[in-house]
């Protein structure tokens, strides 16, 4: 269905020119003046989520307004001549991957059910419904009630929320920003299902799950609205006759929203340089570039647009992964993904089973390696690791009879050169702050 979270621009969720893994206090200059505002204001979206407008505040160019009662807003970014996400199945390119993909579409699409009360009108905004109605609505969708099936819907209620797909708080459930990106040409389709959908009506008596307020519920947003921008890049595309244009606007998805590097041979506009020239300033608007490896291709973050700190940076802008998961990596989970990196790529390195530039690893950090070499009480690192996990930073794999550890995940495709030389310097200061090497690294960036 349109709805399936696995096709947010997000992210889980999901490495770059400042590294949060390793928890260095290393900071570059203030942002470079000649980097435009609205390659900035793409940037923070795709990291922290869609932005926070001021009482008649326009969106950056590229953005769609979502305009709330009091005249504040929101702005989300749009794709070009309306593609979204799913145009990856039509290529057969896998995105990022969802943590229980299938409870969270069921989860994500009982919310629906639930909130959106009136079919005549858009999705976004509807009207909030409690949480304990939304998981009602859940089980009657699977038809089971049991104690685990409940654990993964709270589960899959957090990661929507991380992905402003819904607003969860103070037991309410709202339809998130991210709502508002459905194509109009969806609503139709969204409609037949959740005529379809049973009503949490059919399982009574189901126990609360998470808190749930006993006032009145708010009323829906009467003046909300949205304002698409018309014409997205139309300025590059318009040149291109209509096969040519969408052969562009597939490589710009693909390369934006796919799991690992996209071969050129399934993409034309990676193969023709006058296409890929027109597919990089389309990127270049949003503050990307073309990473090249080989004859594969995948986008990560311009250098100047993360040449230093800036308001709403997260997971994506601070490690330069591109998971636009919505939430900044805290000091736990720097620490831990440091640990991940330290024992599943430099010991490696180190011994040398592994290339000097490569960041994917075979050899998974063990559990009770990380265990062992953290302070966090338990509850905190399987939080942090959870937290990495949904931003695409790292994954969790099998490793024969033993329980299974963690390697760096899909996101550290999106390093750009510049991003993995100095990651490769964090990782010495992490990894033996005082060696002659360590030393080195430091007398060199004075």
């Amino acid at each position: 269905m349109p709805a399936d979270p696995r096709h947010t621009s997000p992210p889980t969720s999901p490495a770059h020119d400042r590294v949060v893994a390793t928890g260095a206090a290393h900071e570059r200059a203030a942002r470079p003046a000649d980097v435009e505002p609205s390659r900035m204001a793409h940037v923070r979206a795709r990291t922290g989520g869609p932005l926070t407008l001021a009482a008649g505040e326009a969106a950056p160019a590229g953005m769609a307004r979502l305009g709330r009662d009091d005249g504040t807003g929101l702005a989300l970014p749009v794709w070009p001549d309306g593609a979204t996400p799913s145009l990856l199945e039509e290529y057969q390119v896998a995105p990022v991957a969802v943590e229980r993909s299938g409870e969270t579409r069921r989860v994500l699409a009982a919310a629906l059910r639930c909130c959106w009360t009136d079919l005549a009108s858009d999705p976004w905004p509807g009207t909030p419904a409690r949480v304990d109605d939304v998981l009602s609505a859940y089980r009657a969708l699977i038809g089971r009630g049991d104690d685990l099936m409940r654990n993964w819907a709270v589960g899959a209620l957090r990661r929507l929320h991380d992905s402003a797909w819904l607003e969860v708080a103070d037991g309410l459930v709202r339809l998130g920003p991210r709502c508002a990106s459905w194509p109009a040409t969806s609503h139709a389709q969204l409609r037949e299902l959740m005529r379809r959908l049973p009503t949490g009506e059919e399982v009574p008596g189901g126990p609360e799950v998470l808190p749930v307020v006993a006032e009145a519920l708010d009323d829906a947003e009467t003046g909300a609205a949205v304002t698409i921008p018309e014409e997205v890049d139309e300025d590059l595309l318009g040149p291109f006759d209509e096969r040519r244009r969408a052969e562009v606007v597939a490589a710009f998805m693909a390369v934006e929203h796919a799991a690992e590097p996209v071969h050129e041979a399934r993409f034309p506009a990676l193969r023709d340089p006058v296409l890929r020239r027109t597919l990089a300033e389309m990127l270049e608007r949003r503050g990307r570039v073309l990473i090249h490896d080989r004859d594969a291709w995948i986008s990560g973050y311009a250098p100047e647009t993360l040449a230093g700190p800036f308001p709403g940076a997260g997971a994506e802008a601070r490690t330069g992964s591109g998971t636009g998961a919505g939430s900044a990596l805290g000091e736990s989970e720097r620490a831990v993904l440091v640990l991940v990196l330290i024992h599943s790529v430099a010991i490696p390195r180190a011994d040398g089973l592994l290339p000097a530039d490569s960041w994917l690893s075979p050899f998974p950090a063990q559990v009770d390696e990380l265990r062992r070499h953290t302070r966090l009480p338990i509850g905190e690192l399987d939080a942090a690791l959870r937290t990495l996990r949904h931003a695409g930073l790292v994954t969790q794999v099998k490793a024969g009879e033993e329980a299974g550890g963690y390697v760096p995940g899909p996101q550290f495709h999106r390093l750009t050169p510049q991003a993995r030389r100095h990651l490769q310097e964090e990782l010495i200061l992490a990894a033996g702050p005082h060696t002659p090497l360590a030393a080195a690294v430091r007398a060199n960036r004075r």
